[in-house]
């Protein structure tokens, strides 16, 4: 990949990556790992051929949250505690109440996924059945379970 395409790349979907990974990460430095190595491996191989921008967007979320579900299975993820709190969330672009974001990120993780990708990245889902390797049937029930939790959690009947 010429590294003008691949600039262009990272400059127009870094930020859509990255927060799309926080959610399933949790916290800043495992999601900046995950889109990290994504990015790598964007870099390294040259025998992907997208169809078009969206692919390459949908082909870096796949990656990153593959990446994000290692380092949750990674022996140090596993047998660490964390001690500081987490100081820095990702940038929406538009104005999102502070109370939704809190509820998002009471959400189980799974649910946090699915409710980013529908309603921030706007994919179907049938696309996000293939990003996260699930059922379709399986995207809908969890969506329909986090929209339940979120009315709990914000107080909505």
């Amino acid at each position: 990949m010429e590294s003008e395409e691949y600039c262009r790349i990272a400059e127009t979907y870094l930020d859509d990556v990255y927060r799309a990974v926080f959610c399933c990460c949790g916290n800043r430095e495992n999601a900046e790992d995950a889109v990290q190595n994504a990015f790598l491996k964007l870099l390294r191989e040259n025998e992907f051929k997208f169809n078009d921008d969206e692919h390459i967007k949908r082909w870096l979320i796949t990656v990153a949250l593959n990446e994000c579900k290692n380092v949750w299975k990674s022996f140090w993820n596993r047998n660490k505690v964390s001690f500081d709190d987490l100081d820095t969330e990702p940038s929406y672009h538009d104005n999102i109440h502070e109370e939704l974001i809190e509820a998002l990120d009471k959400l189980p993780k799974n649910y946090r996924a699915v409710i980013h990708l529908y309603y921030y990245e706007e994919y179907s889902v049938k696309e996000i059945a293939a990003i996260l390797g699930i059922s379709e049937s399986n995207v809908q029930v969890r969506l329909k379970r986090a929209r339940d939790k979120m009315k709990v959690l914000i107080g909505e009947e």
